[in-house]
């Protein structure tokens, strides 16, 4: 999987950092988005090239369509 920013494509190294309204400093792609902290998800980032805010589900590329995940694992109901 690819991650870079929807905006100006900026490929966000392992050592790059997002800070939390909590202080904490992580890589938000290693937790989706969730500061391991406080537990604060974060649905929008920053991108720290272009200084504009994505979608955090829209970082990620070359993901399978949801139909498709949907197909090869789909819920089941117990009645």
């Amino acid at each position: 999987m690819e991650i870079y920013c929807p905006k100006c494509h900026w490929d966000p190294p392992a050592e790059a950092r997002w800070s939390c309204s909590c202080g904490h400093a992580w890589n938000t792609f290693e937790t989706q988005g969730r500061c391991p902290n406080c537990g604060k998800v974060w649905r929008q980032t920053q991108c720290l090239a272009c200084h504009r805010w994505s979608p955090h589900h829209d970082w990620y590329h070359d993901l399978p369509p949801v139909e498709a995940l949907l197909e090869q694992h789909p819920a089941t109901v117990e009645s």
